[in-house]
């Protein structure tokens, strides 16, 4: 059938399972809008209050739907504001379709009206992106994007197509689309056999788990290594939920606000088998003094990692659920249970865990908010940046995959608001909570427009100390206290603004305000603001000094 490319756009949307776009318009993308109209019936719109809240809310729908997803947006201004959600995307691996219009092909490169080199600039933030300017390549150029961003190690694709590629029009077929193949050409028998031997000799070994068991689904093949190693297993951030929390082999999250328990298993351990994940500095600190005692299995889908940050003594390539699936058979089942008994002891010696004395503290919001997690099966947590963030990883317990969204390595002070909002489209009938600061709430709450728009389930918790609280951290314990410009003593009412966005909004200033509050939004169907007033001096530990050896846990 003959088709316009704004079409053809949508029918191969269609073809890959896409449900959901979030964006903005504007004129450059006026023929893919107008065909969005025609298509109402068979995929929705969700209109954000700005690009960058598309970008999130695609983000967010993607990590806990496991789908890719789909931002819109204009040319110029429109396209740059994708720019840092796309580069949140990148750095945490998650499947994201950004698709951006531009000025016609004749006025490319002349400087017109909002023209700018979008692929240009997102080049070293994308796994691929694409510049369209002939109808007839629409389709191939979306299918092609769907599979890059889906295959081997996730992220986001830019599909740039100028204005007249999407008002022209040509033949269309629609193709069933092809799946996203799992990378296993490179795992060899000989790389299977050799990990299987330096985990059946180890004598005290530690598992190290990162995002990509949950980006190939092998949280339970992760598990299986686990416990036929009986070795005791840490997460990074972007791990949790790889392994359930209450797990009697988890030792808690690793790295600079990692628990002690784990930190001295990686230093203690003989074997680091680190599986699906970086070695960013965040865990590793003080590289010359990181599991000085240990050999090194890596187990990662991309080759570019393997000896990037840390020099390992074996490794594995290829995708983690098929990998762990061949690795396991080759195992013997152990009982290390002197090894594990110490690692399980340091973590009694030094918990993490709220102990509340009866004032009203960031950290107890965030244990209540633990509490309704273990509850109830229907609570999906995102995060913004900073110490909440942090707080909410220690104390939250996660017990499945894509139970949480947080940005890990780009560190996106704004993202939690839209990506909440995405999760709630992309889950429906579950309720997602957003842990925030007044920092970050301040950045992006004009989202919570959309959110009521469109009803989600929201609940945003700020955590509202009146400053810019982990950068105040550091400035406290590394800069004299010198407060430069992180003290916001401001006025703003965080619960008025709530209101005058039409959604529910409640001030909390002691623990039976919060209990009360939170009661009440958990019932309510629509998006609440929580506003903690909390004092600014609570710092998260535990917490590791830069350059420091990770063993070095201070407590305060």
């Amino acid at each position: 059938m003959r088709l316009t490319g704004a079409e053809i756009l949508i029918e191969c949307l269609l073809e890959h399972g896409v449900d959901t776009i979030f964006g903005y318009p504007g004129g450059q993308v006026l023929f893919i809008y107008d065909a969005l109209y025609k298509y109402q019936q068979k995929i929705r719109h969700i209109l954000t209050a700005h690009e960058q809240g598309a970008a999130h809310a695609a983000d967010g729908y993607a990590r806990t739907t496991g789908r890719a997803g789909v931002c819109l947006a204009t040319s110029g201004p429109g396209a740059t504001n994708l720019v840092t959600g796309i580069a949140t995307a990148y750095m945490d691996s998650t499947p994201l379709i950004a698709i951006t219009g531009n000025v016609s092909t004749p006025l490319l490169g002349k400087d017109s009206f909002q023209e700018v080199d979008i692929a240009g600039i997102t080049m070293p933030i994308t796994k691929h992106n694409f510049i369209v300017k002939d109808v007839r390549t629409i389709a191939e150029t979306v299918r092609r994007a769907f599979r890059i961003a889906m295959e081997g190690r996730p992220g986001p694709v830019l599909i740039d197509i100028t204005k007249d590629a999407t008002a022209s029009a040509c033949e269309y077929e629609r193709r069933q689309p092809q799946a996203a193949a799992r990378l296993t050409g490179t795992i060899t028998q000989a790389s299977l056999e050799k990990a299987a031997e330096l985990i059946n000799e180890a004598k005290r070994p530690f598992v190290y788990g990162g995002g990509g068991i949950i980006l190939s689904g092998a949280s339970e093949e992760f598990k299986n290594l686990v416990e036929l190693a009986d070795a005791p297993a840490g997460l990074s951030t972007m791990g949790l939920g790889g392994l359930p929390s209450s797990h009697p082999n988890f030792t808690g999250m690793i790295g600079m606000h990692g628990s002690k328990a784990s930190n001295m298993a990686i230093t203690e351990c003989d074997l680091l088998i680190a599986v699906g994940a970086r070695f960013s500095e965040r865990v590793v600190s003080n590289v010359e003094r990181f599991a000085p005692n240990a050999k090194i299995l890596h187990i990662d889908v991309d080759a570019a990692e393997i000896n990037k940050n840390v020099f390992t003594h074996a490794y594995i390539v290829g995708d983690l659920k098929e990998t762990l699936a061949r690795l396991t058979p080759l195992l013997r089942e152990q009982r290390r249970r002197e090894w594990r008994a110490r690692a399980a002891d340091n973590l009694a010696k030094y918990p993490v865990k709220y102990v509340n004395d009866d004032v009203f503290k960031p950290q107890y919001c965030i244990h209540k908010v633990g509490e309704a997690v273990r509850s109830r099966k229907d609570i999906i947590i995102t995060t913004d940046v900073g110490q909440h963030q942090i707080w909410a990883c220690q104390l939250i317990p996660f017990e499945r995959p894509r139970m949480l969204a947080t940005s890990g390595g780009m560190g996106t002070m704004g993202f939690g608001l839209g990506a909440a909002i995405g999760a709630a489209i992309g889950n429906p009938g579950k309720t997602v909570i957003n842990i925030s600061g007044d920092g970050c709430f301040r950045m992006n709450n004009i989202e919570l427009a959309t959110a009521v728009e469109y009803n989600a389930r929201v609940i945003d918790i700020i955590i509202n100390n009146h400053t810019l609280g982990m950068v105040r951290q550091w400035q406290k314990l590394f800069y004299g206290g010198r407060f430069s410009h992180t003290t916001l003593n401001r006025t703003t009412d965080f619960a008025k603004i709530a209101e005058a966005y039409k959604a529910l909004g409640i001030t909390a200033a002691t623990q039976h305000e919060f209990d009360r509050a939170l009661g009440k939004a958990l019932a309510v169907k629509g998006p609440v603001v929580i506003n903690c007033e909390v004092g600014p001096d609570d710092n998260v530990f535990p917490m590791v000094s830069p350059g420091a050896g990770i063993d070095e846990v201070r407590f305060n």
